[in-house]
């Protein structure tokens, strides 16, 4: 996948896509992201990428030229023309389905805003798509752009090694992961689950994955309302709430239970 970044601090991204995963898929080849300083492509000779606002108001506003020479240059060197991103909080919330997505993609260009954001004309007539990582305001694009490009690189073919290494992870199927240990058996006096030392991997796989279910439930119940829960998962949330382990989010579990089956759970 290529994927074409346009900043007007590309030095920013030296660090965090030269090592470990992301660096690693580059230097194989299968990732490839081209930074690119917008400020090459302003027309005046102190290059410069932001004015005033029209109308008044604090802060400076990003200009469009430059975004429109920039991707008039780069459109010479695409095969076809990738989608368009901008990273803006006013986009829409970047999640694990839309990276699902993203990754299956030939190519993107990241446009990186900054102060008070991009131009409307740059909105208008150039971007497909604008996301946002969350409900906050960063200092620019640059991170955002960083944290998606992360998030696709993982999900190439041979950047993680073996085609199950992604599979069971947080935001699969709108679960949360299950807890995972390693070497100690025990540790300041916090053992492993004797289930996970059991070599009986049926026990395993069903106490990982009411695990999931509990975890999801307590800490993202958002999350739990919009997965496509399995009779063995609906089986698994009543013993939870039989244990009495939901407490706090019984009365969402139930909700969630009463919506598959068409009626509130009977306990």
């Amino acid at each position: 996948m290529r994927i074409d970044v346009l900043s007007i601090f590309p030095g920013m991204f030296a660090g965090p896509l030269d090592d470990s995963v992301v660096g690693r898929a580059r230097s194989e080849g299968i990732l490839d992201v081209r930074l690119h300083d917008l400020r090459a492509y302003a027309s005046d000779r102190h290059r410069l990428t932001d004015d005033y606002p029209f109308g008044g108001g604090s802060g400076m506003v990003m200009k469009p030229e430059p975004f429109f020479a920039a991707l008039a240059a780069l459109a010479e060197q695409w095969a076809s023309r990738p989608r368009i991103i901008l990273l803006s909080p006013q986009g829409a919330r970047l999640d694990q389905g839309g990276v699902v997505q993203l990754s299956r993609l030939e190519g993107m260009c990241l446009l990186c805003g900054r102060y008070e954001g991009v131009d409307e004309r740059v909105r208008e007539g150039l971007v497909d798509e604008e996301l946002s990582i969350g409900d906050y305001v960063l200092t620019g694009g640059e991170l955002a752009a960083m944290v998606l490009i992360d998030a696709v690189a993982r999900l190439l073919p041979g950047t993680l090694g073996g085609p199950g290494s992604t599979v069971e992870e947080s935001f699969n199927e709108n679960l949360l992961e299950y807890p995972q240990y390693t070497r100690p058996r025990s540790f300041a006096g916090r053992p492993v689950p004797e289930v996970l030392l059991s070599g009986d991997h049926a026990a395993i796989r069903t106490w990982r994955r009411k695990q999931s279910l509990l975890r999801t439930a307590r800490r993202r119940p958002d999350l739990l309302m919009r997965a496509e829960l399995s009779r063995e998962d609906r089986m698994l949330l009543k013993e939870l709430l039989r244990e009495g382990a939901l407490a706090e989010a019984a009365g969402l579990v139930k909700w969630v239970l009463a919506g598959d089956q068409g009626a509130m759970v009977s306990l």
